[in-house]
């Protein structure tokens, strides 16, 4: 993996800097995505390695070019940047909601994946990570898995599972050599939410489980939905 080179969006804190920070330690170049310069700058001082600031915001199609004409080449895309909202039910969270929601976590991931299509064409391995979320499986939401949640954060759920839907039509469309899946990464201490940052997840944990993606030989899956032990999550 030496000589490869990725690109994690959202990778100044939480699940995406320890994503960067573990492609950094295998050897990759990683541009750690961020939408201000100085906290990427800052969180790829950290990391080392050959670790490089590129300065993204995932729903500005201005810095997705600008971004885009800085990397020539690419095998791994992690698209992790991604937000939550107010945690409103259905019925109660409005349109607004909604659509600031979905800029980021489903149209800023198209966007960004079809701004780098041209680098990631051009590797023998190209690997494309979209860290989803277990609450935007259809199965466990309908079933017992979240069944405290209710209809809850219906803006944010429903995003990712827009997001898996994505990550299953991209694989159909790329085809070989093109590894394209979905991350349910666990719950995690992060400042995603209150839910989120109440938690105990170590955030590494989760990293782990999309490096394994991002790195997937040739005979890996694609087109599917994992949690970050490995195992497969229902749609």
């Amino acid at each position: 993996m030496g000589n490869s080179a990725a690109l994690v969006t959202g990778a100044d804190k939480g699940i995406g800097k320890e994503i960067a920070r573990q492609l950094a330690d295998a050897g990759l170049t990683v541009y750690l995505g961020s939408r201000d310069a100085s906290r990427g700058k800052a969180a790829a001082g950290e990391i080392g390695g050959d670790t490089r600031t590129l300065v993204i915001d995932v729903t500005d199609a201005a810095t997705i070019a600008e971004a885009a004409s800085q990397v020539a080449a690419l095998d791994i895309l992690v698209n992790n940047a991604g937000i939550s909202a107010e945690g409103r039910p259905a019925g109660e969270a409005g349109v607004d909601e909604f659509r600031r929601v979905y800029e980021t976590n489903v149209f800023g991931v198209v966007a960004v994946t079809n701004a780098f299509l041209p680098a990631l064409r051009g590797s023998p391995a190209p690997r494309i990570v979209n860290i989803s979320s277990g609450t935007g499986s259809l199965s466990w939401s309908a079933g017992s898995a979240y069944r405290s949640y209710a209809g809850n954060m219906a803006a944010y759920r429903s995003s990712k599972t827009a997001l898996n839907a994505i990550t299953l039509f991209y694989a159909k469309a790329l085809g070989d050599p093109f590894k394209v899946n979905a991350l349910a990464p666990g719950l995690r201490k992060t400042d995603l939410n209150a839910i989120a940052a109440a938690s105990g997840g170590d955030p590494a944990e989760a990293a782990a489980g999309a490096v394994r993606l991002a790195t997937l030989p040739g005979n890996g899956p694609t087109g599917e939905f994992i949690s970050w032990d490995g195992t497969p999550v229902p749609w």
